[in-house]
């Protein structure tokens, strides 16, 4: 399966109103177009897009979705803070039938996982906001292939 995991876009800082009901900022809303764009162009839509309960990810799922053409994102409780990459790989295996697959999640799991795939010492990545990262992966083993590693930046402004 290829697997992408993709840090959510910008979005408004943390106030009062707590961490998980965050929303995206126009720049966020931009970031997530250039993902879908970039994959469509690309050739690389994936047949479904999984995203974290928090507003931020699914926000940034949704744009992306929007752009590729994609139908909705499919929420899962597994993608919100505190991911670990173990069960992460265990939750994939039910998505085995899909070809190729987005995830949008948050930091610092999504590092921690891509670096426990590739079995690269903790510390040594940290995704930016909106990046993406294309690994070849077989839930809910633990090797991986690295496609590519893509930070908005790269995708135009």
């Amino acid at each position: 399966m290829e697997l992408f995991i993709i840090r959510h876009a910008r979005a408004a800082e943390r106030s009062r109103g707590g961490d998980a009901d965050r929303p995206l900022i126009d720049k966020g809303h931009r970031q997530a177009a250039l993902i879908g764009n970039f994959l469509r162009e690309s050739k690389m839509l994936p047949d479904l897009v999984l995203t974290s309960p928090l507003r931020r990810a699914r926000e940034t799922a949704e744009g992306i979705c929007l752009a590729g053409g994609l139908p909705g994102p499919v929420i899962q409780t597994w993608l919100g803070s505190g991911l670990f990459p173990e069960e992460a790989m265990k939750e994939l295996v039910a998505f085995k039938e899909f070809k190729r697959i987005a995830v949008v999640g948050h930091e610092p799991d999504l590092s921690a996982w891509v670096e426990w795939l590739l079995s690269v010492e903790t510390g040594r990545m940290e995704m930016k906001k909106a990046s993406l990262v294309g690994l070849r992966v077989n839930p809910p083993t633990r090797a991986a292939e690295m496609m590519f590693l893509i930070p908005v930046k790269a995708l135009g402004k």
